[in-house]
């Protein structure tokens, strides 16, 4: 770990008292000990715990807490069994409503100490069921020798190591119970050294596991895999090197795909696209960006980071023209594809890089309304060409506060826009990840 004592054993030992006062965006308890901030694993505001040094900064210490002396009244017991121990998850032992409530503190928060801003209104969230929810996911895959197995999970929480887990409470069921029986299937496997992870997508109507093989399955494998697909109806695919290369291995013609009814769009997808893991979030999700976006027939519609069309296609049914811009020219097409199966003719897609290097306004003319979905990294480079094609509204959804923040300074304070409303959306229960959507008006 950065900047840590010269060794574990300069760690002072045994356990210490100390008092929570808050939560840090990392979900980790935040305490004082002789004016120095320590984070304590496992512990929340309010707290009286023991905890026990797991390292030293010279800015501030870390910790796991060993005994709750006085328990927070939002505590509640973990369901899963790998909590302590699975990277996965991290708020777990917070109630999901007051989870919820952190998550909106922590974006208002961001807005206030870096882009000075406090929204004309805040939002209702955006919620799910807290388990069970998750339909993407990156297992990584582990033979143990002296564990005599292979482990298939999540990362552990203080390592590299792959986590020894029987089953995840937050993957959808289909794949969440089948992590044990997936050691074992994959422990009988010529190629179990040369596999380092799977891949898990969950449409609406059939769930897949995509192998990253390092060496070619023998036919004994391949009958090995179909034979687990078949007894658990999970499609199966192999990818033997980068994603464009993930075919299905059993059924030959498996398709993914998901809806959103209210707008009568079917999206198919590969294993590898992205797709947003959180089904009900992410419907809620486009219709609130429709409505805050309140597009009228004659509008000119722009969406950067547009991705395969989730919210392309939505705007195509409101909006008179829609223009979907992304990075990745493979996953602008597969947006075409999705347009011309749900029959939308007045959506196009363009490959671009949006980092800045390209003149949005020469390449797709005037917009009168934007929806931004950019990465972690935010849209920092895109900001000025947006704010020069003066849309009446822009719609940012944000899947990191800091970088929100950041953008929305920038929109607010460099070209007069306005933030009017923002909240949060719950795309990832009981993990400390903050999606976001804000809107702003000029």
């Amino acid at each position: 770990m950065p900047e840590r004592a010269r060794g574990r054993s300069r760690l002072p030992q045994g356990v210490y008292p100390a008092r929570v006062e808050s939560l840090a965006h990392d979900g980790r308890g935040v305490a004082h000990l002789d004016g120095k901030a320590v984070f304590i694993h496992g512990a929340l505001p309010g707290e009286e715990v023991n905890f026990r040094y797991t390292a030293r900064h010279s800015q501030y210490d870390e910790g796991r807490s060993e005994e709750i002396i006085t328990a927070s009244p939002d505590r509640v017991e973990p369901r899963c069994q790998h909590f302590d121990v699975c990277g996965g998850c991290s708020l777990q032992h917070l109630n999901h409503a007051r989870q919820v409530a952190c998550k909106q503190g922590w974006l208002l928060d961001n807005l206030r100490r870096i882009a000075r801003l406090s929204p004309d209104q805040v939002a209702e969230p955006l919620i799910s069921p807290a388990w069970g929810y998750r339909r993407k996911a990156r297992l990584g895959v582990r033979h143990v020798i002296k564990k005599g197995r292979v482990l298939v999970g999540f990362r552990e929480r203080s390592g590299s190591f792959v986590a020894d887990l029987r089953r995840c409470e937050v993957l959808a069921p289909q794949v969440g119970g089948l992590l044990e029986e997936l050691g074992d299937l994959v422990s009988g496997l010529s190629v179990r050294d040369r596999l380092p992870q799977i891949e898990a997508a969950i449409g609406d109507e059939a769930a897949a596991l995509s192998f990253r093989v390092l060496r070619p399955p023998t036919e004994a494998d391949v009958a090995r895999l179909i034979a687990f697909g078949q007894r658990h109806e999970i499609q199966l695919w192999l990818q033997p090197e980068g994603p464009e290369t993930c075919r299905p291995l059993w059924p030959p013609q498996a398709r993914l795909s998901y809806r959103l009814p209210e707008f009568d769009l079917e999206f198919e997808f590969f294993p590898y696209h992205f797709t947003q893991i959180n089904p009900d979030v992410n419907r809620a999700m486009v219709a609130q960006a429709m409505a805050w976006l309140d597009l009228q027939n004659d509008d000119r519609a722009l969406d950067l980071f547009c991705g395969l069309g989730n919210f392309a296609l939505a705007m195509a049914r409101r909006a008179q023209t829609v223009v979907g811009v992304e990075g990745d020219r493979r996953l602008a097409a597969w947006a075409g594809h999705n347009a011309v199966i749900n029959g939308v003719d007045n959506a196009r897609f363009l490959a671009a890089n949006l980092t800045g290097e390209v003149l949005l306004e020469p390449l797709i003319g005037h917009s009168d309304k934007v929806l931004l979905d950019p990465p972690r990294s935010g849209a920092l480079a895109m900001i000025p060409q947006i704010a020069a094609m003066k849309p009446r509204r822009v719609v940012y959804v944000s899947c990191h506060p800091a970088t929100l923040a950041r953008d929305a300074g920038e929109l607010a304070h460099r070209f007069g826009y306005r933030l009017r409303r923002v909240g949060v959306m719950d795309m990832f229960p009981h993990t400390a990840h903050v999606e976001a959507m804000a809107l702003f008006e000029r």
